[in-house]
This record gives structure tokens, sequence and C-alpha cells, in this order.
């Protein structure tokens, strides 16, 4: 089987829609995609509606977490899956995590007006649209404004963490996070662990601490991670009982991923599934 376990669409800062990525997974073979946008669930029921027999379809998100370390809040993505998206707790998170995207995409922007660059509040507001406020959509006005070529380049130039325009979001604490998923009948799986930012906030040890009270893997085979930091992570799993899944974390034409350029195991799969209560059924076979 051909499995991609993270992938986004428009409901956060992918560039096809739901529906249109399930059919994007379904013509790059894949067996099985996870639709896993950023601090919401809004695509779920398009992506359902969409799906294709041959596709099978796991329902999750990636929850804006945050630990920290050294005075300083480091941003970790967490990856939650089949979990109960009515669940009050998970509810109420999503809808501060979207209010505060929305607050710190709006305090970026003023930052780049005040600094002379051309976009506005409204042009990046139209092109999230429903979704919660994410840096790509910055990215995608700055590109259309002519600033830069790409949202790559926006990312490694003015959407630095390390820029002048950069405002912090208040995120979910990890534990916090790990233990909500948990209670909420899914699984809970970190993403990217040793990409971007992780590496200096994710300890072994801390991973060991999230094992103990309820975190079900890593995602070990994933772009930003090369063979150094996969034989790492594979041993950090093996100690500690974690699933190690591989995915593309997809964005559509926001991102240069491919669909499937990292897949997941089958039995992986299939421990992820029997880790969750049922709550939300994988639509599989």
């Amino acid at each position: 089987m051909f499995i991609d376990l993270h992938t986004h669409s428009n409901a956060s800062d992918g560039t096809d829609s739901p529906a249109e990525l399930v059919r994007a997974a379904a013509a790059a073979g894949l067996d099985v995609v996870a639709i896993t946008d950023h601090d919401t669930t809004g695509g779920w029921e398009q992506a359902a509606a969409a799906r294709l027999p041959t596709l099978g379809l796991i329902r999750g998100s990636e929850f804006s977490t945050q630990v920290k370390a050294g005075g300083y809040a480091h941003s970790i993505h967490l990856l939650g899956y089949l979990f109960d998206p009515q669940n009050p707790a998970v509810v109420h998170e999503q809808a501060r995590l979207k209010a505060e995207r929305l607050r710190r995409g709006l305090a970026i922007v003023e930052r780049m007006v005040q600094g002379g660059l051309p976009i506005t509040a409204e042009q990046v507001l139209e092109i999230a649209g429903d979704a919660p406020v994410g840096r790509p959509h910055i990215g995608r006005a700055l590109v259309a404004s002519g600033v830069v070529a790409s949202v790559d380049e926006a990312f490694a130039s003015h959407l630095s963490g390390r820029g002048p325009y950069y405002v912090q979001k208040v995120d979910t604490d990890l534990k916090v996070a790990v233990a909500m998923i948990t209670a909420a009948g899914g699984a809970s799986v970190i993403a990217h662990p040793r990409g971007r930012g992780e590496r200096r906030a994710l300890s072994a040890e801390l991973i060991g601490e999230l094992a103990e009270i309820g975190l079900t893997g890593l995602e070990v085979d994933h772009p930003d991670h090369g063979p150094s930091e996969r034989a790492e992570l594979r041993e950090i799993a093996a100690k500690h009982h974690l699933l190690t899944t591989g995915s593309s974390d997809y964005h559509g034409h926001n991102k240069k991923l491919v669909l499937g350029q990292e897949s997941t195991a089958p039995e992986v799969l299939e421990s992820l599934i029997a880790a969750t209560s049922g709550v939300t059924e994988p639509l599989v076979g």
C-alpha cells in the first residue's frame, strides 16, 4: 500500500480544495491519504464526500503547539488522527488557535506595511478565506505583489522567524495537546521532529515523557529529515515503543512537495488506527 499521512488543503494553508486534494492523491496512486490541515477540521466533510472508492481517507489535523525552553517558546507541530472533532477541549482550542493565527497574521502584515511592502491585510484575508490565517497566505500575497518569486523564497526572507516582521503566536502546550488528543479518542504523532526549529526543543528525554502520557508516534520519513535524523528518530521511537510514520507534508503549489514522496508502512497505519477509540472511523477498505 502507498500511504501519505500528512497533507494540507485550502481549509488551512494548502492550495488544493479538499476535493481536489483527494482527487490528486488518487491520481498520484495513493491507497490512503490523511487530510491534516492546521488547527481545523474544516475540510473533513468535503474530502470525505469527494473520496473515490479506491482511496482510503484518514481524517486528522495538525495542531500548533509549543515547548518552552531557555526562555523561549519553540513551535512544535503535532498531528492528531481520528479524534472526535466535537470534543469540547478540541473545539475550544482550535477556535482559540484560529483567533490567535488571525491576530499574529495581521500583526505581521502591519509590520510589513510599515516597512513599505506593497501588501494589505484585506489581500491576505481574501487569500485565506475561511481558513485559519497562516504565514503561507502572507507569502502568497508577497508573490502576487511581486516582492518575491515564490512562497519558499518568502519564508527564507520576509517570513523567517529571525526576520524583522516575525510575530510569535501563543500555541497550545505540547503535553496538554497530546493529552487532549488522547482524551478525544485520537492518536498523536509529532510532525517533522528534527526539521525547522523542532530540533532545538525536542530532546530524546522530552519525547520519552510524551510517550508516557500518550504520544503515539514520530513522523520520521519527512522531506525535512536527512539520513542521520531519520536514524536517530527510529532509535528514539524504538526505545519508547512509538510508531514511525512517513509523509509528504503536501501543500499544493505553495511548496515543492509531491504527494507520496514519503510513505507510511501498512502495518504502521494499522497500529495507528488501533491506538484510537474508533469515535472517528477511518474511511478505508
